[in-house]
């Protein structure tokens, strides 16, 4: 009898209809990326529910996949030159473009790069650029236009940088006279040197909570990506964004499928949902990112589109750098960066 009753439960567990788990989309992003109202409306339109977790820098999204590539995530968002590096190293999957049809509305400037020719294995989400922010009423703005600024003792202690050893770099290396993605051994070891006569003016190295320290007035001057000082802007008006003088990364984060993922067609009405133009312009909105998708670009308020701290005009644009993988150069940055962190 026991027996039969086993059978029967087995059979039952057989027979019931797909899991709620199976209705789970696990995006892992960048902080503050992306509004709860768009994940909430993503929700009540598909049924699918969101687990939405955050990293703060390239290096982390990486080194957690490529310690474990079947972590699960369904969607990830690297930068140019990470989705590069995962995409050689076979970290992402291919995408099925058929199964994107708002794929169309994306700005064709911005696609078929080299970090991605043809866009294979990624698709913008947004672009960002890196510059100089400023509180106007407790610094001059006209004497930071420049990254080399920066070096000036009366910032001592004052400094905001990012955590990012690229864009640390491509601040130093710039100054130098060199390319912001430079990969020559000296270039690299002179940016660094520069970059130890800089640190008593540095006072964090911090990505997440760019936002708040300006809004608070904890820190007044340093290095930001433009998106999260349009937020902060909203709450201090006294701040500005500077594209420096000797040039500016920008960089394309975009929306990938990691090789691992455990809800792929999820995934897929995931990114389709992202690409239409309504919800591509309230992300756009929201955090003041600048818009890869072409179609949400048209829809956007004059205000926005005029605003250079999202919109740089043309003539800025050209003196802006694109971040690419710097290859086996990587080790040599790396080495750098971490003797710069503990003062060596």
């Amino acid at each position: 009898m026991r027996l039969v009753c086993l059978l029967i439960l087995c059979l039952s567990l057989l027979a019931r209809p797909a899991t709620a788990e199976e209705n789970i989309v696990n995006i892992y992003n960048w902080s503050s990326y992306i509004s709860s109202d768009v994940l909430k409306q993503f929700t009540q339109e598909t049924g699918i529910k969101v687990n939405y977790t955050t990293y703060d820098s390239n290096e982390t999204l990486y080194a957690k996949l490529k310690a474990n590539p079947h972590t699960g995530y369904d969607v990830i968002v690297p930068s140019t030159y990470f989705v590069d590096r995962m995409r050689q190293q076979g970290m992402l999957q291919a995408l099925d473009k058929s199964r994107l049809p708002n794929f169309k509305n994306l700005n064709p400037a911005l696609l078929n790069k080299p970090y991605d020719p043809d866009n294979h294995y990624s698709i913008p989400y947004f672009w960002t650029s890196t510059g100089v922010v400023v509180n106007s009423k407790l610094h001059s703005v006209q004497q930071l236009q420049a990254w080399a600024d920066f070096w000036k003792p009366r910032y001592r202690n004052q400094l905001l940088l990012l955590d990012d050893v690229h864009e640390v770099f491509s601040m130093a290396l710039m100054v130098l006279g060199y390319s912001a993605n430079d990969t020559h051994p000296e270039h690299i070891r002179l940016a660094y040197l520069k970059l130890k006569q800089l640190m008593p003016n540095v006072r964090l190295f911090n990505n997440d909570g760019v936002k708040s320290l300006f809004v608070d007035e904890d820190l007044s001057v340093g290095m930001a990506w433009n998106g999260d000082i349009y937020q902060a802007a909203q709450e201090n008006p006294a701040l500005r964004f500077i594209y420096p003088k000797e040039g500016f990364v920008i960089s394309i984060d975009s929306m990938a499928i990691p090789i691992g993922a455990s809800h792929v067609n999820n995934a897929y009405i995931f990114i389709n949902f992202i690409l239409r133009p309504d919800i591509a312009k309230k992300m756009s909105l929201a955090t003041g990112y600048p818009t890869p998708n072409l179609a949400a670009y048209k829809l956007m308020p004059k205000a926005i589109l005029n605003n250079p701290m999202t919109y740089p005009d043309k003539k800025t644009l050209q003196r802006s750098v694109v971040q690419v993988d710097v290859g086996v150069a990587e080790s040599i940055y790396q080495y750098y960066w971490e003797l710069l962190k503990i003062g060596g």
